[in-house]
């Protein structure tokens, strides 16, 4: 006879560890803009998640992971409402016009820096990072250094189109708006705005163009 009752399907565990995941994402973003990256521990965010502590552990060595990979994880949402399609490697613009391409990133970065979300949990993981230099090294390899190499990519297609003299270095010339910028946002020396990397932006170019 066939079973009246309807049988229950299994739980998606896969759907359930996403969440999971997602959970102690947000745990430990919230957690080190709360309380600084000193005082968050495992601990601290597996309680905040839901989750157990060894949940965490089986998935990351330290809490410093959890928080990289977290940031990651944001700025890769962050990359999807602009556009970027899931999965696909983030480029920047080529319109075949550098200026208003890198206008266009410095731009969306500003607001980027000026996002709560973003921006306390970004400081609390640099200033750390000043100090403990294993933390240091992990923000700058999985989290600066792929996006600076974005930089380098459009700045050499830029060299390949004439618009950059083809004897300078595109990971020093990147420095010329990338650097400045950064300085502002962690040292408080100044107002970032679309002004202010607009003219970064004109300046750096100006001595990077071909001469007469």
């Amino acid at each position: 006879m066939p079973d009246p009752q309807p049988r229950k399907q299994a739980p998606d565990a896969t759907r359930r560890s996403q969440r999971s995941r997602q959970a102690i994402y947000d745990a430990a973003l919230a957690l080190v803009a709360e309380v600084g990256y000193p005082k968050t521990t495992v601990e601290g965010i597996a309680a905040r998640a839901g989750v157990g502590k060894q949940t965490i552990y089986r998935w990351w060595p330290s809490k410093a992971d959890v928080l990289l990979e977290a940031f990651l994880d944001l700025s890769a949402q962050s990359a999807e409402q602009a556009g970027a399609q899931p999965g696909e490697p983030y480029a920047l613009p080529d319109t075949g016009d550098l200026a208003a391409d890198l206008k266009g990133v410095l731009r969306a970065t500003v607001d980027e820096l000026l996002d709560p979300r973003f921006e306390t949990p970004a400081r609390a993981l640099a200033a750390e990072g000043l100090v403990n230099e294993q933390v240091g090294r992990e923000f700058v390899a999985k989290l600066l250094e792929p996006q600076l190499q974005l930089y380098v990519d459009r700045l050499r297609a830029a060299q390949d189109a004439g618009q950059v003299r083809p004897e300078v270095d595109p990971r020093i010339a990147l420095e010329l708006f990338v650097s400045p910028l950064a300085q502002r946002w962690l040292q408080h020396t100044g107002p970032i705005s679309y002004d202010y990397t607009d003219t970064l932006v004109d300046y750096a170019l100006y001595g990077l163009a071909p001469r007469a």
